[in-house]
């Protein structure tokens, strides 16, 4: 008996050395709405690899847990396109083996070739999903509608405001708001600018929340009617508990957003983690994950979100480290 478990404990130690773990898993760090069982599960049926998932409630969350983790705790990560350079800076992605995603054959034209996803000739990113951070209203509230952020600041609206909790989102669309030129160059004077929006609309918020969920279920138990949302996503959640909303795109813009997978530099197996960025783009994912969340696909057209003429597209920023800055001196101002 004690020789038969010594071969076990042997063989269990070979296995882990060669890489081959008992188990053969993706661990995904993501937003809400990127792993849901309809997929998930014919995806393990099919391959055996099991998928773990962490939901992060920012971008500005996700950065510090990878940057905390040095990328070891997660295979594959959700970021958009305008921060995959600051991830390539801080060293905590690698390229993809594009060979082993052969359904990027089916990535929509404008989502084929993303330069932004692509440095010294190789792929960091793989484009999955498109949405925007839009204004949703509750239609009995506002029943002639909402066509302004302003209504944001409007004092007849205090305490009825969500926001979420986000530093480079709120920055950018405050930009938006106020029409300054390059809403992802800032001058100093633009930071100033956007500090001071930022700050005298504290005072018509109910609170800030971080993530999606999170900030359905402030909605649900408040007294709120208008949110600066984290996307569709909350809409249909929103939709989905009965409340009459609308989502839209005011008459200033909206920031407009194209997520990827990226690859971890932490990643453990990586055989499994490109199965699944291939099942995502295999045609059926993509139009599921809008039918159930709302989120545009790369894969398939979405003519229900016809208002991409009215986005304006996240780009790199000037400084990210400042505009974390400036958020937190938003927050703690009184």
């Amino acid at each position: 008996m004690f020789r038969s478990r010594e071969f076990l404990l042997a063989a269990a130690t070979v296995m882990l050395a060669s890489g081959h773990a008992w188990a053969q898993e993706v661990r995904l760090f993501s937003f809400e709405g990127y792993a849901e069982p309809v997929w998930v599960d014919p995806f393990e049926a099919a391959t055996g690899c099991k998928v773990s998932v962490a939901y992060t409630g920012s971008v500005d969350e996700m950065f510090a847990r990878m940057v905390g983790s040095d990328g070891a705790d997660f295979d594959l990560v959700s970021i958009d396109t305008s921060i995959i350079q600051r991830y390539l800076d801080a060293g905590l992605i690698i390229p993809f083996d594009m060979s082993k995603v052969p359904n990027t054959s089916n990535l929509l034209p404008s989502f084929a070739e993303v330069d932004e996803v692509m440095s010294g000739g190789e792929t960091y990113g793989v484009p999955i999903a498109w949405g925007s951070l839009g204004l949703i209203y509750d239609k009995e509230a506002f029943p002639d509608g909402v066509d302004s952020w302003e209504a944001l600041w409007d004092p007849g609206n205090a305490g009825r405001v969500l926001a979420l909790d986000d530093a480079n989102n709120n920055v950018t669309n405050a930009a938006i708001i106020l029409g300054l030129d390059d809403p992802f160059n800032l001058s100093d004077a633009d930071f100033e600018s956007v500090k001071q929006k930022l700050i005298e609309q504290k005072q018509f918020l109910i609170s800030y929340y971080a993530g999606f969920e999170e900030g359905v279920n402030i909605w649900d138990s408040s007294e709120a009617t208008l949110m600066f949302s984290m996307g569709e996503f909350q809409a249909v959640e929103l939709a989905d508990r009965g409340y009459d909303v609308v989502y839209s795109i005011p008459k200033e813009g909206g920031i407009g957003w194209l997520d990827t997978w990226a690859l971890s530099k932490g990643v453990q197996d990586s055989d499994c983690t490109h199965k699944w960025v291939d099942h995502y783009l295999n045609g059926e994912t993509g139009p599921t994950m809008t039918e159930l969340n709302g989120y545009g696909n790369t894969t398939d057209e979405s003519p229900e979100l016809n208002y991409a003429d009215s986005l304006v597209w996240l780009q790199p920023v000037e400084n990210f480290d400042r505009r974390v800055q400036v958020w937190n001196e938003v927050k703690a101002a009184q």
